[in-house]
């Protein structure tokens, strides 16, 4: 396929609203013709490669996918990502059909639809999400009176849904999203630390990390998960605590994200943030990303690389 290479100066970039699939030739759109910018992709050298596939047939306006492999001369100190819905999708068919069963399990009479479910993912953490709904909708009636059994009560609930979760993960049913391994091997393999930064339990994020990247990529990556800071996404403690963890600055960290509270907490932490969307978050607003894809992509049709999330960096080193 015949591509050509300029300096991209004021462009719109949208992503796509089909999933990421390893047959599929969309990626960011190029829309011609327009003078907005809605990434903070300005002066990068990438190369946009023309594909009657990026549209469907009768669409009025042609796109170019755009791949973005930017040189770059300045690595990240540390790579981190959150885990669901980036590392793996994993909320519709994972989370929820386990928060569910478990529902089922202790007789309580609540199921959680897709579109409910995608509602309560604006609440971060699980415990934190079945207590919200349980304030806003009533207890059941099996659930105890007081505050302090209700804490107790919740943290059962969530102890078996992750049970049920961690299940499904060794199965390895859900497969991890494209160019995740070869993003995280580029990282390794060129010094950069690598930590994954999640609100969910520690043991479910642990299992996605060693059963779908593998033992030894998982020995080599830092997990910071569900209660180990106080306050979760949209609050930036977890990506601070990774920063002072791994002993880097946060300004020379690039996170990936999905959703607008991860982006939020990113930002707040004065780190870099590159937002790959999941099936939940394809419409949330992410106009504070500094870039914005579909996904990351494996190659022939790769997003971003290692060298793409560097030059993120650049300008910072730029008097």
């Amino acid at each position: 396929m015949a591509s050509t290479t300029l300096s991209v100066s004021s462009a719109s970039i949208s992503t796509s609203k089909t999933p990421c699939l390893p047959n599929s030739t969309t990626v960011a759109y190029f829309k011609p013709n327009t003078t907005s910018l809605s990434t903070s992709i300005v002066g990068k050298r990438i190369r946009l490669y023309r594909s009657s596939k990026t549209r469907p047939i009768g669409a009025k306006n042609a796109s170019i996918g755009i791949n973005c492999q930017a040189s770059s001369s300045v690595l990240p100190s540390a790579l981190l990502f959150d885990c669901d819905g980036v590392l793996v999708d994993t909320e519709k068919d994972g989370h929820r059909i386990s928060f569910n069963d478990t529902f089922q399990e202790k007789e309580l009479g609540v199921t959680w639809d897709v579109d409910l479910y995608g509602e309560l993912l604006k609440i971060g953490g699980g415990k934190e999400r079945m207590t919200a709904y349980f304030n806003k909708v009533g207890w059941p009636e099996k659930a105890p009176k007081s505050e302090d059994e209700r804490k107790t009560f919740i943290a059962g609930l969530h102890k078996r849904k992750t049970d049920l979760f961690m299940a499904l993960i060794e199965k390895q049913l859900l497969p991890l999203r494209p160019g995740v391994a070869k993003l995280i091997d580029q990282a390794l393999g060129n010094g950069v630390k690598v930590a994954v930064c999640s609100t969910s339990n520690e043991k479910a994020v642990s299992a996605i990390v060693s059963f779908l990247l593998g033992p030894q990529r998982a020995e080599q990556i830092k997990i910071f998960a569900g209660d180990v800071v106080p306050r979760k996404k949209p609050d930036p403690a977890i990506y601070i605590l990774a920063a002072n963890t791994l002993d880097v600055d946060p300004s020379s960290c690039v996170v990936v994200e999905d959703s607008a509270i991860g982006l939020a907490a990113a930002k707040s932490a004065g780190m870099k943030c590159i937002v790959t969307k999941s099936g939940y978050t394809a419409e949330e607003d992410f106009v504070n990303a500094d870039a914005v894809f579909d996904c990351i992509g494996d190659p022939p049709e790769e997003r971003f690389d290692l060298a793409f999330c560097g030059s993120l960096l650049e300008k910072q080193y730029v008097s």
